[in-house]
């Protein structure tokens, strides 16, 4: 059950409608193994600060919530703990918010140590300011072994615990991040550019990101399918190797508590080449889910890298015959595109569309620029035509004598390695 204003705006001021919102809170609770089996949509000029909801549609859930015997009932908005300790008592169930569900998601998902330690660390973040909603049983005088003495309450010791424990947590997280930054060095002391895959939950990240690399990566249909993020290698049209890692999809009003804990897979898209921006296309909410991800973009400075816009799922489509520049700009609608971007129509299940994306990509490339090149080599030089062989594309090669002439397509750091063999 998911009860929600009718006419607002989300924090970014990017309007919604009540179908979107209902949509996604519907697709989070299955996600999360629930079944939704009534919807409530109420409209009030200000939220009840006891209840959100005001006594007249509280006394209406709870007859909806004892006549169809539910379990749980989900809150589009954040709660107070005075709301939901308010809620709880009249309704007789479980009550969650919009952020306990996404919380709930992610302690199921995630695989990784660091995945698990970023979720438990969200979560008692979460947990702390809400102790004193928890009843009287946190009230209770604690004594004993581990506590300050006889006068301090339980709640104080679970606070406390609590304390130490958000403490143990962001210790461990970063010796992980400290790891995880050593890795990332030693990709960068390779000529090896880096490629993140971004874009709203459930937009086909996952499946895109197999279907380039050869991957394994759990590609589902539920929102938040993949958690940790991962990195493999991709060979382009180039015969340039690079990197490419897929991350957490994006959402409107992620907790500000998940942000903080997933930095690290925040961290590989601010320090990408390239950015595919991957808009789920047969999606009707496409243009709001684009304009939330940029503004996430734009908020942990990635706004600037070379973006390519990957119109997904373009199989689900009825042919309309519209070009992807046309759909691209349609998707984006009044939001500023990024400077220099480029859309390409493809379909991650299908495969179509992908020897267009990859040329693109090695096309955007910052890093190891390519460029057209003769090559003039001594025939007895095997290792120097076999890197051209292994590292450049190409174009046509002929033996003279005790020569070797190669045309070819090769980034900067062959042209560098054999200048002496370049011919005009």
């Amino acid at each position: 059950m998911e009860l929600k204003s009718r006419s607002r705006r989300s924090a970014d001021h990017i309007a919604y409608t009540v179908e979107e919102s209902l949509e996604e809170l519907k697709a989070l609770a299955e996600s999360a193994g629930a079944a939704v089996e009534e919807t409530i949509v109420q409209s009030r000029e200000a939220p009840d600060s006891a209840t959100l909801i005001g006594s007249g549609k509280l006394e209406q859930l709870h007859g909806i919530v004892a006549a169809q015997k539910l379990d749980v009932v989900l809150f589009d908005s954040d709660l107070t703990p005075t709301q939901q300790r308010n809620l709880e008592r009249v309704l007789d169930c479980k009550i969650l918010d919009r952020t306990q569900l996404i919380l709930d998601i992610f302690a199921r998902r995630a695989r990784t140590r660091e995945g698990q330690l970023q979720v438990e660390l969200a979560q008692l973040n979460y947990l702390l300011p809400r102790l004193t909603g928890r009843g009287v049983e946190m009230s209770r005088l604690g004594g004993g072994i581990g506590t300050r003495g006889p006068g301090e309450t339980q709640l104080e010791t679970d606070r406390r615990r609590i304390h130490g424990r958000i403490k143990k947590l962001s210790d461990q997280l970063e010796h992980v991040r400290s790891g995880r930054g050593i890795q990332r060095h030693q990709r960068q002391s390779v000529p090896l550019a880096t490629i993140a895959l971004v874009g709203y939950t459930n937009a086909g990240k996952s499946t895109l990101f197999n279907r380039l690399t050869g991957a394994a990566v759990l590609a589902d249909a539920r929102m938040f399918a993949t958690l940790d993020p991962t990195v493999r290698h991709v060979e382009l049209p180039s015969r340039r190797k690079v990197l490419m890692s897929d991350t957490v999809g994006f959402i409107r009003n992620l907790p500000t508590t998940l942000v903080k804990a997933f930095r690290a897979t925040l961290e590989e898209v601010t320090e990408a080449s390239l950015l595919l921006h991957v808009v789920d296309a047969s999606s009707s909410y496409a243009p709001h889910q684009t304009a939330h991800v940029l503004k996430v973009l734009s908020e942990i400075g990635a706004d600037q890298t070379r973006q390519i816009l990957v119109l997904n799922k373009m199989d689900l489509l009825v042919a309309s015959g519209e070009a992807s520049d046309s759909l691209a700009q349609r998707i984006l609608g009044e939001v500023q595109a990024p400077a220099g971007w480029r859309a390409l129509a493809v379909s991650a299940r299908s495969g179509a569309g992908f020897n267009e994306l990859l040329t693109a990509i090695d096309r955007e490339l910052p890093l190891d620029p390519l460029s057209r090149a003769k090559f003039r080599l001594p025939a007895s030089e095997g290792s120097l035509i076999h890197l051209l062989h292994e590292r450049a594309r190409v174009l046509a090669s002929r033996y003279e004598g005790d020569c070797c002439e190669i045309e070819a397509e090769a980034p900067e750091s062959v042209r560098r390695r054999l200048t002496r063999y370049i011919v005009e």
